[in-house]
């Protein structure tokens, strides 16, 4: 293959990766399908010559189209991407693979009995910072890894995530998997495993509350004051995130045991007044943190008799240009060089349900109390697809 012709089912949010792949001279986008009015007309003002649908069916029904991008919101990509693999297209899901452990195996299965190409939008795999802590512990500058925790300062989590359908249970079962899949993903692909227990605490201790669920940002009566007014982020009408029907924490506090005995642990808070993602590897020879603001990795190695207050080395981000700090154009291409090259993306298929069940168990145990659960392990007609996270 040559050129990969490919079909959006969803033009607007992640959706707008479409922008990325239009630069790419191996792909043509010819398709677009999203219930929005307003985001499939920006789709067609940028392709005109493109299908514009609001029925993602149209899309996989077309023959001449090889791969298909799912950017639809959480809840919904077991079904699109199980459909599209169906219809023999080659497959980009974004992140979240699925919200449960059981959708995400029905979408492995369904890519193995496909036999085409499929990666999951682990796009943070590409940005500066995590590749360099990945190449680190690789190369063994921090000798054998042991443990390992992350702090996510989600500054905008109600411009983001209460206003609208992410504040939902049933669309995202928690933030503990939503947004922390990223996280969960890289922490197993940097020290080479996933985890097999967890606990958890968390709570809503911030949104929701007792506002009626229809009312709107712009016809609230403490807009003026309120620190979560939507129009002071994006000037759109949203809905209050004080709704009664908000439901998902907002703090998380996370552990866990992985399968190559590596300790870890996270945190999640949704009303930091920062918006940075810490990342901390402890091996038996040093440690290396991150730096997401400033773009940096910092290395300590450990010194006998020497307390270490300084690291040892700085690496700083050459270029940090284009989404997720450079990482969209990355994993775009990465994609198209699965697809026309048969280049293995970064990220498995796998490794997409591993990030799930991680957050799902860990969302569980917030929910019981805190009691530990065991990670389900692969199925047998699929553990053939393996553990530990791709190097």
């Amino acid at each position: 293959m040559e050129v990969m012709r490919l079909g959006m089912i969803a033009t607007g949010g992640r959706g707008g990766m479409y922008k990325q792949w239009m630069e790419d001279p191996r792909v043509q986008v010819v398709a677009g399908a999203d219930v929005s009015t307003e985001a499939r007309q920006a789709f067609a003002e940028a392709l005109p010559d493109a299908l514009v649908t609001d029925d993602y069916r149209r899309v996989l029904d077309r023959k001449d189209i090889d791969a298909v991008a799912v950017c639809t919101p959480d809840f919904l990509h077991h079904e699109h991407a199980v459909a599209a693999l169906q219809a023999g297209k080659h497959l980009f899901c974004e992140k979240p693979l699925a919200i449960t452990v059981e959708h995400c195996d029905d979408i492995l299965r369904a890519w193995k009995q496909a036999g085409v190409r499929m990666m999951v939008g682990f796009n943070m795999r590409y940005a500066y910072f995590c590749v360099k802590m990945k190449e680190l512990v690789d190369a063994g500058a921090i000798g054998e890894v042991k443990t390992a925790w992350t702090r996510h300062f989600v500054g905008w989590g109600g411009r983001f995530y209460y206003h609208d359908w992410h504040a939902s249970r049933k669309n995202t079962t928690g933030l503990l998997l939503q947004k922390a899949t990223h996280d969960l993903d890289i922490m197993h692909w940097v020290c080479g495993s996933h985890t097999v227990r967890t606990a958890a605490f968390g709570a809503l201790m911030h949104y929701g509350g007792d506002k009626p669920n229809d009312l709107r940002c712009k016809t609230c009566d403490v807009r003026e004051s309120c620190l979560e007014e939507a129009s002071k982020w994006n000037g759109h009408d949203d809905e209050c995130v004080f709704r009664k029907e908000v439901d998902v924490e907002d703090v998380s506090v996370m552990i866990m045991q992985y399968a190559n005995g590596v300790q870890a642990a996270y945190q999640q808070c949704h009303f930091s007044p920062e918006y940075e993602r810490n990342y901390t590897f402890i091996g038996t020879e040093g440690r290396i943190e991150s730096d997401e603001p400033h773009g940096k990795v910092y290395l300590w190695r450990r010194t006998p008799g020497k307390n270490q207050t300084e690291p040892t080395e700085v690496f700083e981000c050459p270029s940090r240009h284009g989404g997720h700090g450079g990482a969209d154009p990355k994993i775009a291409k990465d994609f198209v060089d699965m697809v026309v090259d048969g280049v293995q993306p970064r990220a498995r298929p796998v490794d997409g349900r591993w990030s799930v069940a991680a957050g799902v168990c860990a969302t569980e145990s917030i929910r019981n109390g805190g009691t530990p659960v065991n990670v389900p392990p692969l199925p047998d007609d699929l553990a053939d697809l393996g553990d530990c996270p791709q190097a």
